[in-house]
């Protein structure tokens, strides 16, 4: 199927796989039923949990019981959890290589990766979806978003984050992904329209007919020459907004017009940290979704920190979550002393008030990482039929210069299930690691703007996993080896099945697929209306 392309290291497609590709790319997949949002992923070959790692603690028992959503209860990513990621790491590897299991592993990506747009770098990358998380190819295009910034503006690719527009690229659906490459279609909204004078990310999804709502993360930095020129350090504001406007595809490709903007949530300080309470707070990243154990309810999850100053937190038991005696536990005291209360990371959860979808209320987060990690950006739920019942997956993205202090993880992806929107949530394989680049766990952590030459050189190799529909990841390129990337990274394949998560190294070449590769399973607007 076109979810499977057999890819040669140069990522050229065998003749009978394009064949193959373009007959399937042709027709929509089979609807997916409402009652499972997402096409599934296939099951890895063993879903049995990592074994307990002698030395360590064990992970904290979690139940994946179900809440209403409109509950206040938060399940947490535990420091128990979250060392299982050193357990199940090989403490003996020589320097400069990969530490983690193959399983939880991105296959290296080559340095000689092309640039997908010479014009603009490329990040944070997203599909047109449904409201179940279905790729929409509209009119015969397959159409995505990414956050963009000028390669020849004078600034580098670390100033891009003050410098982000949300940019957009379509080709015809049944394009060689391995050949043919995206049509850059410029910025999204139209110059000093958005609510904020930096567009972060989000999410977009085909409303009625040709309407699309794009909701994002309206950023305004007041520094930004400052910044640019290496200086700055005032603190942005940053609200969640959407866009209302229109999609167009003829032969000539695809366009957007008449958008209208409306702020639609800011942080209260209550539950979710706000400026004032912290300069470097985490507000961002709205994904929007339809539960269908909730009909008629829209949902969003954002990235967010536990309300509070910075800094007066303190690390609880329950952040923790050892087992009374283990003689692997932390001591609380020393875990405060070590300041890891400044990591409060967590999983936000909003509610739409009105069917327009302009009008939202908070509701307490869905997840916690209090005193593991200070960032869990770009969440979003994925859910999918096991064995007859709907199971919710959280998954979210984190770097490793984000952990608490006494803790260790890999940039990437982790994920947590449960068997609803707001859930007991169980970290997968024990950890809440799904897929990271290639690190040495061994070694300190470091950025992607200063890495040391001991370390694995593909440690940021790739950022911002996006999960699509069948287990497909998609990132960006950011650090190969020395080499700054701004494009998009070759889409991998993680089969998971009862919160067990595997790379699938028979997708594509080596477990690499095509660069940018974001396949759409469903058709709008008449199948290849514009082929």
């Amino acid at each position: 199927m076109h979810k499977h392309p057999n890819t040669p290291r140069m990522l050229r497609w065998r003749p009978a796989a394009a064949a193959l590709v373009a007959t399937v790319a042709a027709t929509a997949f089979l609807a997916v039923p409402s009652a499972q949002a997402n096409e599934p992923s296939d099951p890895p070959s063993s879903t049995q949990m990592p074994a307990p790692t002698p030395g360590f603690p064990l992970p904290t028992p979690h139940t994946q019981t179900a809440h209403d959503p409109a509950s206040d209860f938060t399940s947490k990513w535990t420091r128990a959890d979250a060392k299982q990621i050193m357990a199940q790491s090989d403490s003996k590897v020589q320097p400069g290589q990969n530490s983690m299991s193959p399983e939880v592993t991105m296959p290296e990506i080559p340095e000689d990766f092309p640039a997908m747009n010479d014009d603009v770098w490329v990040w944070d990358t997203w599909s047109l979806t449904d409201e179940n998380a279905n790729q929409i190819s509209y009119k015969g295009y397959d159409v995505i978003f990414s956050l963009v910034a000028d390669r020849h503006a004078g600034y580098g690719f670390d100033q891009r984050h003050w410098n982000a527009r949300i940019g957009y690229f379509f080709r015809k659906t049944n394009a060689d992904p391995a050949k043919d490459k995206w049509n850059y279609g410029g910025h999204l909204f139209l110059d000093n329209t958005s609510i904020g004078n930096t567009e972060w990310s989000g999410s977009t999804r085909l409303m009625k007919g040709n309407q699309v709502n794009v909701f994002y993360t309206a950023t305004t930095f007041y520094d930004v020459k400052e910044r640019n020129a290496g200086g700055g350090g005032i603190a942005p504001d940053a609200v969640i907004a959407k866009a209302l406007g229109n999609i167009h595809a003829d032969k000539n490709g695809v366009t957007f017009d008449g958008f209208q903007h409306t702020k639609l949530l800011e942080p209260d300080g209550k539950l979710y940290q706000n400026k004032a309470q912290n300069p470097g707070f985490a507000f961002r990243d709205p994904y929007t979704f339809a539960d269908p154990a909730h009909p008629g309810k829209t949902y969003m999850v954002f990235e967010g920190n536990t309300g509070g100053k910075r800094g007066d937190y303190r690390c609880k038991n329950e952040d923790l979550g050892y087992a009374k005696g283990d003689p692997n536990a932390e001591n609380l005291d020393e875990v405060n002393s070590k300041g890891a209360y400044y990591q409060t990371a967590n999983v936000g959860l909003a509610v739409a008030d009105n069917k327009d979808l302009t009008k939202w209320h908070f509701l307490p987060p869905i997840l916690s990482a209090n005193c593991v990690n200070d960032q869990t950006e770009r969440p979003q739920i994925f859910i999918q039929n096991e064995n007859g019942k709907n199971k919710y997956y959280l998954f979210t993205i984190s770097h490793q210069f984000t952990y608490a202090a006494g803790m260790r993880g890999p940039d990437g992806v982790y994920g947590f299930v449960g068997d609803g929107v707001r859930s007991d949530y169980q970290p997968m394989n024990n950890s809440g690691l799904a897929l990271g680049s290639p690190t040495d766990l061994n070694l300190p952590s470091e950025s992607p703007e200063a890495p040391t030459p001991n370390q694995n050189g593909r440690q940021f190799q790739a950022y911002s996993h996006y999960v699509q529909p069948g287990g497909l990841v998609q990132s960006f390129i950011d650090n190969v080896n020395g080499v700054r990337g701004g494009s998009l990274s070759p889409t991998v394949k993680i089969n998971f099945r009862d919160g067990v998560s595997k790379v699938d190294r028979s997708f594509g070449q080596n477990g690499l697929g095509p660069f940018g590769y974001l396949p759409t399973n469903v058709h709008v607007g008449g199948n290849g209306l514009y082929k």
